[in-house]
């Protein structure tokens, strides 16, 4: 065990999705992690804390490990296929300068230093099935009491497929998931940085309830969670909701918001392809959508648990997802940056007995 003097380790963007996968933490540090108060449930689960980490960080079960030493008790795990997909080149995670970031901004500018928010550039990259069901066995038997293994799954689009073909490789995978010991399932229904439709499904309700229900009959009783985009039309938030609730039990969301990139020097980049941003300035956003759809299925009479992602990095941007109604909050960019930042709330909870929920309102 390294100490807590010891550097941590970081995802290094200025380094290949491979090197950084290759050099996942060999060692868990040593420190003291405050006890999160209250009683934690997710999709029927009992939890340690409503803390937990997107499947951005967490390219295996090293990384997964190390960041459940720091704090955090819902790890997902790195969005898996059913074979295996390079990443996009470099650069994969590019600052980025904006403040807050939503539906009125096409683009946003590049930043000479990371203040933040990044735009995100991976592509969902997977190694192969044997790989990572090896990893997640191995990676849930490290786990403690109380921590979850997530695992984030998309079906692959081949040339010829309809959308029948892709849900039932979107089922595949999620069933070689659940075999493989995962707590619960993540179909990523949102990946901005592809153009193809297993990156779109939040956008196609009809397609993303037939993925729902395919997956929800392979993995049985599996705690089942939808990974969405952003959905400012309330519209659109209500038909894709009502479309998949049936066979999921939660939503997380939001994942990213997609804008173009311009350079310091004027010109677009990525080909000038959407990108995700994520970070502190999707957080707004992202609570708006959180406390919207809770709202709506709370009039719907839907049962579902939400997740909220984007931005969070202090104790009170955590309330602010508890508050609009998430059981859950994933923190990517602020863990990336700080790896002690779940540590950081946890002690900033202990002292602020009178700001956080109490046990009966989770």
């Amino acid at each position: 065990m390294v100490g807590v003097n010891t550097p941590l380790s970081r995802y290094d963007r200025a380094r290949s999705y491979q090197w950084n996968y290759d050099h996942a933490p060999n060692q868990l540090p040593d420190l003291e992690v405050p006890p999160y108060r209250g009683s934690w449930r997710l999709c029927g689960l009992p939890v340690n804390s409503p803390l937990g980490i997107p499947a951005g960080p967490l390219l295996n079960g090293r990384w997964c490990l190390y960041y459940a030493r720091l704090g955090f008790d819902l790890l997902t795990y790195k969005t898996v296929r059913s074979g295996s997909r390079p990443c996009y080149e470099l650069p994969n995670l590019l600052p980025v300068a904006c403040a807050t970031v939503d539906e009125h901004h096409p683009e946003v500018d590049e930043s000479p230093e990371m203040n933040g928010s990044w735009a995100v550039s991976f592509g969902m990259p997977s190694s192969e099935i044997e790989v990572w069901q090896r990893d997640i066995r191995a990676t849930k038997a490290a786990l403690a009491p109380g921590q979850l293994l997530s695992v984030s799954v998309v079906g692959t689009i081949e040339e010829g497929w309809d959308m029948r073909r892709l849900a039932d490789d979107y089922a595949r995978c999620a069933q070689m998931a659940a075999d493989a010991g995962a707590d619960m399932i993540e179909a990523n229904f949102s990946c901005p940085n592809v153009s193809t439709c297993d990156g779109q499904l939040f956008q196609q309700p009809d397609d993303a309830g037939l993925v729902a229900k395919l997956t929800r009959d392979v993995i049985g009783q599996t705690p089942f969670v939808a990974k969405v985009g952003h959905l400012p039309n309330p519209a659109d938030a209500q038909r894709l909701i009502e479309s998949i609730a049936p066979f999921v039990n939660g939503v997380a969301m939001t994942n990213s918001i997609a804008t173009q990139v311009r350079s310091q020097d004027g010109h677009l980049l990525f080909s000038g392809q959407k990108r995700g941003i994520c970070g502190k300035a999707t957080h707004a956003a992202s609570v708006r959508q959180t406390e919207s759809i809770r709202k709506m299925i709370d009039r719907l009479g839907i049962r579902l648990d939400l997740i909220g992602v984007g931005g969070a990095s202090t104790a009170a941007d955590v309330q602010r997802y508890l508050d609009a109604g998430a059981q859950g909050v994933h923190m990517a960019t602020a863990a990336m940056i700080d790896p002690l930042v779940a540590v950081k709330i946890r002690q900033t909870v202990q002292h602020n007995t009178q700001s956080f929920p109490s046990d009966e309102k989770n």
